[in-house]
């Protein structure tokens, strides 16, 4: 109690202190003649909320935080956060190449390959319009090669002239091609990452041994997408198989889709029976045709399996003396379909009539 009565130690000082200050005034009222009790009542009233409110704005025990608020200024940039060493309000820069590249293939009625052609004896159409020819070779460029290799049972009897064939192959190889190797018989299987040596595609290929049914279109997917990774623009494959596919996931139209989309020229050497077994190996030799028609490489088709060596050697000259027309088309559409590509040939006058092999389109860029 006594601590509530000493002004000091009041939770309310400021009051007690204006009562002190006003008590002349209150006497004062008192003592007029017109003072009534009601008079009072309201006077002391009075008093007591104007005490009770300044003690409320004077009170040192009473803390209210009001946050301080600064005003920005209407003219001022919004400033961005600025990585150390990037230059804001500058585009990126974006460079567009829309060079289309079409390698060609020419040979004469006996089917040899024909070289030394120039860039006049070229006309090149994307859907019926000419176009303007930019680039033109003929060089032996570096090439990203898969092998995909049969080892089904069927190709027991064809295995070792296969292999040879492959070997044949890998003689005409540039030093600076890479290769892998995929064999299949049910499913496919990668035994060769990309490399340079050849004497490791080899090694490899000796433990190929013939089992199974043949799942064609899957090696041919694994085939694509492990081009992926290929280090060259120019990349190819080399399928050797002895029939068509009896037990693929994939369709031959997804198959085909996937072909068209991918810039992968598509070569294949068909070592068929003179009497098809089965419908899927009287279709063997349609399947790879048509896919490799689509990437503008060929199948090769034989009946005798020593041919083999000689037909593999063939591929092996023909990837490295073809034709690479480059063009920008005309109009540019960033749409994502499929425009067709024709290549038409102006021989020189004397030369017999000569066949074009070359991809038959390409997917636009979708944006």
């Amino acid at each position: 109690m006594a601590r509530l009565n000493d002004w000091r130690w009041s939770p309310r000082p400021a009051l007690v202190r204006y009562f002190c200050s006003t008590a002349p005034r209150l006497r004062k009222i008192l003592q007029t003649e017109c003072f009534d009790r009601r008079t009072l009542v309201v006077v002391l009233f009075c008093a007591l909320i104007a005490g009770s409110g300044r003690a409320q704005t004077t009170d040192v025990n009473d803390i209210h935080v009001v946050p301080r608020v600064t005003e920005k200024s209407k003219g001022a940039p919004k400033q961005d956060l600025v990585t150390p060493g990037f230059t804001t309000h500058v585009r990126p820069m974006k460079v567009d190449v829309d060079l289309v590249l079409v390698p060609v293939t020419i040979t004469d009625p006996m089917n040899r390959l024909v070289t030394g052609l120039e860039k006049d004896n070229f006309q090149l159409f994307e859907s019926n319009s000419a176009q303007e020819i930019r680039t033109f070779s003929s060089e032996d460029a570096p090439v990203s090669l898969g092998v995909i290799f049969d080892s089904s049972g069927s190709m027991s009897s064809k295995m070792d002239r296969a292999k040879d064939a492959v070997i044949e192959f890998f003689k005409t190889a540039n030093p600076q091609d890479e290769f892998f190797m995929i064999t299949f018989s049910d499913e496919p299987e990668q035994v060769s990452d990309f490399t340079t040596s050849v004497d490791e595609i080899q090694n490899k290929l000796v433990y190929a041994v013939p089992r199974k049914r043949t799942a064609l279109l899957d090696a041919i997917y694994m085939g694509i997408s492990k081009m992926r990774q290929a280090k060259f623009a120019k990349k190819a494959l080399l399928i050797i198989s002895d029939g068509g596919d009896n037990h693929s996931r994939y369709t031959e139209g997804e198959i085909k889709a996937l072909v068209k989309e991918a810039d992968v020229m598509i070569y294949a050497i068909g070592i068929y029976d003179r009497y098809f077994a089965s419908s899927e190996e009287r279709l063997g030799p349609g399947l790879l045709g048509d896919i490799t028609e689509l990437t503008g490489g060929r199948a090769f088709t034989i009946d005798n399996p020593n041919d083999l060596a000689d037909v593999a050697t063939k591929i092996g000259i023909e990837l490295r003396n073809q034709y690479v027309l480059g063009y920008r088309p005309n109009k540019i559409m960033r749409d994502g379909k499929w425009r067709k590509i024709k290549v038409k040939l102006m021989p020189p006058k004397g030369l017999p009539p000569l066949r074009v092999y070359a991809r038959t389109g390409y997917y636009a860029p979708a944006e």
